[in-house]
């Protein structure tokens, strides 16, 4: 239970992404900039903290470092810009909706590298969390989605990536601290991404109030603490089961979207919603009984 109450704070935390991005976006950033900026801050962050208190979490090994560019360049780099293109296109909600067809392919990829059990439970979760991002869209009931294809396929993108991490992730997950493995994925994330946006020629930017204030809760509420409690939460969890949790993103996004935001959403996408919170209740439910059953198999 503790693995699964870290990873529902780092969603939440995950789930307040739209307040500094959309304001980094009225000062001319792109989703590419917001992206290097992501990534970029957060290493210059992280690293001079860890050399500074904990140097033993600066030690990896070196074999382990194909898995620190996959979770950064792959998982981090490429999710958050599919996720921020259609958040610029589309709106907040629609855009982290989207992105929880996640755990569909996190299920299935990680019965494939971990042999994790599909089993009945997770089954359920995820049909609801597919019938929600579908009544979300618009592609139920009317069978007419109210975004674009392409919008609607760099969505899927994002959610394919984003369950990269979480394969990506497990591997390493036991061996190092979470911070340790959010630092390193952030430094692959920039030096690939950085050269490809324009983050170095809006420097000057970096000196107006607001952007220094939006651009410093995207770095540590929305990613730094974000990636840290997720991480750690996966660790004590099968990633199936974490990724499905983690939809807890989306109801503390489309609540933002929608109060400060002002984001409309139709009778039929709060309907997806209810569906998506409904599937993360129902894993909770689920990972209370695991619980229970182990702690009488144990007493036995």
């Amino acid at each position: 239970m503790k693995g699964l109450l870290f990873v529902l704070l780092g969603a939440s935390l995950w789930g307040t992404i739209g307040l500094f991005v959309q304001g980094l976006y009225t000062y001319a950033f792109t989703p590419i900039d917001v992206v290097a900026f992501r990534v970029l801050g957060s290493s210059l962050v992280l690293f001079p903290v860890m050399a500074l208190f904990r140097r033993d979490w600066l030690r990896v090994d070196v074999r382990d470092l194909p898995f620190f560019a996959g979770c950064g360049i792959v998982s981090i780099a490429f999710f958050n810009l599919c996720f921020f293109i259609v958040m610029e296109q589309a709106s907040n909600s629609l855009a982290v909706v989207l992105l929880y067809t996640g755990p569909i392919f996190v299920v299935l990829l990680s019965r494939l590298f971990f042999g994790e059990p599909l089993t009945r439970g997770k089954g359920i979760a995820l049909l609801l969390t597919i019938t929600g991002c579908m009544l979300v869209v618009g592609l139920i009931p009317s069978g007419d989605a109210a975004l674009s294809v392409i919008t609607i396929l760099i969505g899927l993108l994002s959610g394919f990536f984003y369950a990269l991490y979480s394969i990506s992730g497990k591997f390493v997950a036991n061996r190092y601290h979470s911070i340790t493995i959010t630092a390193y994925s952030m430094l692959f994330g920039s030096l690939f991404i950085v050269p490809f946006s324009g983050l170095l020629q809006k420097s000057a930017m970096m000196f107006e109030f607001d952007v220094w204030l939006n651009g410093a809760g995207l770095v540590l509420f929305s990613t730094i603490l974000a990636y840290g409690f997720y991480t750690a939460g996966l660790a004590k969890m099968e990633s199936g089961r974490a990724a499905i949790a983690a939809t807890a993103e989306p109801v503390v996004a489309i609540l933002i979207g929608m109060f400060v935001f002002g984001d409309i959403l139709t009778a039929w996408q709060l309907a997806g919603i209810v569906c998506i919170l409904a599937a993360v209740l129902f894993t909770i439910e689920r990972q209370k009984s695991a619980v229970k059953r182990k702690a009488l198999s144990d007493e036995q």
